[in-house]
């Protein structure tokens, strides 16, 4: 892709992320889309021909960024606890670091504006954490819930200790914060 393009587009999926978690899909114009990217409103639908393939298209790369960012350095072969912790730490950090993208996926994720289509193929960047789950539940770590269950608990308890950090201002009590909702967490999950 040329390099021009390339920022164009960029600089109206930037301008789309902002504008969106701070207004809403329906408080966000493409008009004000195109001037806070800075390129004319056709240029915009040259790249984007409707306001919903654009808020599509925003979902399915956010989530795959935020896919890559939680899943780095998870290794294969440690403990189904240690890989747990890694991926507890890792979607924290990864949400404090991008919190307008976490914002984004947490405020949208259910949105009717997101096609079926989209997210499917955007779910697909996430089974490894459905993977990592019933591993748990394969090999007897997890209690007798639903895997369903057991993964909105983590990503709304995420959203939660994320929120926590940012708005508390806590930056430096991350780690501590992390650990604590992390031990939290697996008392849920774990048998007694």
């Amino acid at each position: 892709m040329d390099k021009q393009i390339k920022d164009k587009r960029t600089a109206i999926m930037d301008a789309a992320l902002k504008l969106f978690t701070e207004r809403g899909f329906h408080g966000t114009t493409t008009a004000q889309i195109s001037k806070d990217a800075g390129v004319a409103t056709g240029t915009l639908f040259n790249y984007f021909p409707t306001k919903e393939e654009l808020i599509n298209s925003l979902y399915f790369e956010v989530k795959g960024r935020l896919s890559s960012c939680i899943k780095k350095g998870i290794d294969p072969e440690a403990s189904f606890e240690t890989k747990m912790r890694k991926l507890w730490s890792n979607t924290i950090q990864c949400g404090v670091s991008n919190p307008e993208e976490f914002h984004f996926i947490g405020q949208f994720g259910s949105s009717p504006y997101i096609t079926k289509i989209t997210r499917e193929e955007a779910m697909k960047e996430y089974e490894f954490i459905r993977a990592l789950v019933e591993e748990g539940f394969s090999n007897g770590r997890n209690k007798d819930y639903s895997m369903e269950l057991a993964m909105m608990i983590f990503y709304h308890s995420s959203g939660a200790v994320v929120n926590l950090i940012i708005n508390s201002g806590r930056l430096d009590d991350m780690n501590e914060i992390i650990e604590e909702g992390f031990q939290l967490l697996w008392r849920g999950l774990s048998p007694e």
